[in-house]
């Protein structure tokens, strides 16, 4: 590292006001500040520093995310083998290598187009490059389906970062989170590529490594998909490949929990989502309130529905914890909703935040049979609401601070 740190120090004037490659300075700054943590300090004025900055906070959520990413990865080879009758036969590393084959290049995509975007964005504005996206460049391709098309993601991942974050101001500037308008983007702009039987998993022999056979039955279906199409109270969600005599086993709550079931890259998984919330909190990088609340208003409002549970919404007979094990629940309440630019910043803010996303969540996802998931749509409602909910918060601690110095005779 000494080595790599005099070398920067070595070129540097060159990207400095007067030298050869002045107009990329904010190119080389990103690039350095990326590799070393800045040595420069305040001139004037008290501060308080921290040794973690943005770009390390943004690293730590990145390792957060790898547990769902890895486990994602090897779903969708375990889907894809076990749609084509070969799961037996596979090992676990082929079977990894598949999905990592298949997920690696939406990845790339992801953050070749929005980092591109936030280079140019600098550039042009002669502002330093932020940091914001290496969070969101990653979490775009864990929220979409393993068969949607490349150049749908680049142009979605390019709508988000220009009309949700840049034309906002850029980093810590942006009201909705850019990760979830590239989904809902993709969801009303195509949405036969987010939605129904065959988007979930992948049964074409892509990378020449199983038999491309043709599955007699198969579906793909999402269990909440699976909820949206039933006509009875009686819900009974299966697994998407019949056995060998014909039937199609039904899957349990620990199948959800595991998170060996069809849906979204990196949303299946409520146990490496865990995993990964447990870094979060350990490290004090995300808001436990936001966490805990989020969890408590979903399975609060999946208790109601479940007490008055009607044929006429098959949703409503799912038990409160299936239903946070189920899509995107879990992922929006550890990910999602307790980003901190989006979200509510008053400590009483964020439970009231977080129970209406948990709640808002299985409404949408009961009660709505067009959106199946509703965690998509809840936190982008509640991060139009989040400044007008710490707006009268903060209303109301100085109204009871200034009738309490009232009292004491202070005003």
């Amino acid at each position: 590292m000494k080595k790599l740190r005099k070398y920067i120090d070595k070129i540097k004037p060159n990207f400095e006001p007067g030298g050869k490659f002045a107009k990329f300075q904010s190119v080389f700054e990103g690039f350095e500040t990326f590799l070393f943590v800045p040595n420069t300090t305040s001139k004037s004025g008290v501060h308080v520093h921290d040794s973690i900055d943005s770009k390390r906070t943004m690293t730590v959520v990145i390792l957060a995310l790898l547990p769902a990413l890895l486990f994602g990865m090897y779903n969708v080879g375990y889907q894809h083998y076990l749609a084509i009758g070969q799961l037996e036969a596979t090992s676990f590393f082929t079977t990894f290598l598949y999905g990592f084959l298949a997920v690696l290049p939406k990845i790339v995509v992801s953050y070749v187009v929005g980092l591109g975007i936030e280079f140019i964005s600098a550039q042009l504005r002669g502002h330093e490059i932020q940091e914001g996206f290496l969070v969101s460049g990653m979490l775009i391709p864990m929220i979409v389906p393993v068969d949607t098309p490349l150049w749908m993601i680049a142009v979605a991942t390019a709508f988000a970062v220009i009309f949700a974050k840049e034309i906002f101001g850029g980093t810590g500037m942006n009201i909705f989170n850019v990760a979830l308008i590239t989904r809902a983007f993709l969801f009303f702009a195509y949405p036969s590529k987010m939605s129904g039987d065959s988007v979930f998993v992948r049964i074409s022999d892509t990378f020449g490594m199983g038999a491309g056979n043709v599955v007699k039955g198969f579906t793909g279906a999402t269990p909440l998909g699976q909820l949206a199409t039933q006509t009875s109270g009686t819900v009974q969600l299966t697994n998407t490949v019949p056995d060998a005599v014909g039937n199609y086993t039904e899957i349990t709550t620990w199948d959800y929990f595991l998170g060996l079931i069809p849906g979204s890259i990196g949303e299946t998984s409520t146990l490496a989502i865990l995993i990964g919330a447990a870094i979060l909190l350990f490290t004090g990088i995300a808001s436990w309130r936001i966490m805990l609340s989020v969890f408590a208003g979903g399975l609060a409002m999946a208790l109601l529905a479940n007490t008055f549970a009607s044929a006429t919404y098959p949703g409503s007979f799912v038990t409160p914890f299936d239903h946070i094990c189920l899509g995107g629940f879990a992922f929006a309440a550890v990910f999602m909703a307790t980003d901190p630019v989006t979200g509510a910043r008053t400590n009483v803010g964020k439970y009231i935040y977080g129970f209406l996303i948990g709640a808002i969540t299985i409404v949408i996802r009961i009660y709505n049979n067009g959106y199946p998931e509703g965690a998509m749509l809840a936190v982008l409602l509640m991060n139009v609401f989040a400044p007008l909910i710490d707006y009268f918060v903060v209303g109301s601690n100085i109204k009871r601070r200034l009738k309490r110095a009232k009292k004491g005779g202070t005003v």
